[in-house]
């Protein structure tokens, strides 16, 4: 086996991409690799290929704070977001060290050696090599099951059934009835696209969803990149949205009757008569779940223009030409979206363990944010639930590097977070929203409590500030040398 890798990170989209980048800038005597199972950079990006494939998240916020965003749109197509993903790997130097088309299949920790040990899968050929830390910027959702609804009658269907997920490059629904199953964000992305030109696309949903227009091109943006210069005028506009998010997040929580009061006004001044209160008020409050994002109103757009509609029933079957609801109706139909949502997993489903025991990740609790206890020099990224997931890649990569320079300052080679057994935490909810996804995941995920050290916090604004504050050695954090190393040493 070759000489431990200083830090090696899994996944080269949003989070491994930012991870890297800090690791050019703050850690340049650091040895790293970046370990991308797919052909591409870009994860989500590169996965995700459905019509209108795009952020709902604006791009000054979902863009990382060290590279402004360029673009004139800032609610982005996918295509964008890779070119931007791109030329950040290309300029800083950073493709060279991805390792592309292979897979991590297990990572054990060796408590003797200080490293961990992964195991690595490209074309059917097993590699082995270690790490001194381990970074995953693997997501959060399984690239290779999303969540089956277990609709029946599928297999009676005489047209074609699609998931997002998995989008078929030759798939044509021009001039054709297409169904699409849920109200999230992908549903309410590939509803106006594909009726650009299909006959007639229903977007059937079980319960409404909370939604925003909003326009895709930034105004102010786009004025102060013209009068300041590129960075001052992207920390402007990066500021003025993370502050807007923020402030209708904690009034929708503060105030949700007044807040759905608000924004069914904005959905009924956008349809107009195409409204109803069945299909457009969710029985839950602003920010229960996450809002919807429609950019430039296109879904709206596409209802009042008869290309697309809106039904709220229950599904009772598919049958051979379309679906049959509990209601009686039937939804005819050539092609079935089944936008049903994902299935969430911990670690990219890698197998790890410590000394060859298995993670029980639901034991552990998160320490800030990123980190997991009594589990040594490991971290992870999940983003906010309300705010932009590359707010906390950024917050999480710049701690990382500094604790990584911490431990070299001081000849460490591991660092813990330690948390006795007697350790009289309160726990809290760290997913404190109600979407089916993270309902169905909560079991595997690790736990959170009110101190800030050991929780997932959902607040971006007072977590920057804390964790450029509070000190990397917090009296939490153990360092310790790695026995081999110390008698090597000796």
């Amino acid at each position: 086996m070759d000489t431990p890798f200083d830090l090696i990170i899994v996944g080269a989209g949003i989070s491994g991409i930012g991870m890297a980048a800090h690791m050019e800038k703050l850690c340049p005597g650091q040895r790293y690799g970046v370990i991308e199972r797919r052909a591409e950079l870009g994860g989500t990006w590169d996965l995700f290929r459905y019509p209108g494939v795009r952020s709902d998240s604006d791009m000054h916020t979902l863009g990382f704070v060290f590279e402004p965003w360029r673009h004139e749109k800032s609610i982005a197509d996918g295509p964008a977001i890779l070119d931007y993903l791109n030329r950040i790997v290309d300029e800083r130097g950073i493709r060279p060290k991805i390792r592309f088309g292979t897979r991590v299949v297990s990572a054990d920790w060796d408590s003797g050696g200080g490293v961990w040990r992964l195991e690595l899968e490209t074309g059917g050929t097993i590699n082995r090599i270690a790490t001194r830390f381990l970074y995953l910027g693997s997501g959060y959702y399984d690239y290779d099951d999303p969540h089956d609804a277990g609709i029946p009658g599928a297999a009676d269907f005489a047209g074609r059934i699609v998931h997002p997920q998995f989008w078929p490059a030759d798939l044509d629904y021009a001039g054709k009835s297409v169904v699409v199953i849920g109200s999230g964000a992908t549903a309410v992305t590939v509803v106006p696209a594909m009726a650009a030109t299909a006959a007639h696309v229903t977007m059937l949903q079980r319960t409404p969803t909370w939604m925003a227009a909003r326009p895709a091109r930034d105004g102010l943006a786009n004025f102060l990149r013209r009068v300041l210069p590129e960075g001052w005028a992207y920390r402007l506009t990066r500021f003025k949205n993370i502050r807007l998010q923020s402030f209708f997040f904690h009034r929708a929580r503060a105030d949700p009757a007044k807040t759905r009061a608000y924004m069914t006004k904005m959905t009924q001044k956008e349809l107009g008569p195409h409204f109803t209160e069945r299909d457009f008020t969710p029985p839950y409050n602003p920010w229960d779940q996450r809002l919807c994002l429609i950019p430039d109103g296109d879904l709206f757009a596409a209802i009042k223009a008869g290309r697309a509609s809106v039904v709220t029933d229950r599904i009772d079957r598919i049958d051979a030409t379309g679906v049959l609801l509990q209601s009686g109706q039937h939804l005819a139909a050539d092609v079935i979206v089944t936008a049903t949502g994902l299935s969430m997993t911990m670690a990219g489903k890698i197998a790890m363990r410590l000394d060859g025991v298995p993670i029980d990740w639901s034991q552990h609790y998160y320490y800030k944010a990123c980190m997991f206890s009594n589990v040594p020099n490991l971290a992870a990224v999940f983003g906010y639930l309300n705010a932009s997931w590359t707010l906390r890649a950024d917050i999480v990569a710049d701690y990382i590097c500094r604790l990584i320079n911490l431990m070299a300052a001081r000849g460490a080679t591991i660092a813990t977070p330690v948390l006795p057994a007697d350790h009289g935490l309160i726990e809290d909810e760290a997913f404190d929203l109600s979407s089916g996804y993270i309902s169905r995941a909560r079991h595997l995920m690790p736990r959170s409590a009110s101190d800030m050290r050991w929780r997932l916090n959902q607040d971006y604004m007072r977590d920057r500030v804390w964790m450029k504050r509070d000190p990397v050695d917090d009296g939490v954090l153990r360092f310790d040398r790695a026995p081999a190393i110390m008698q090597a040493a000796e």
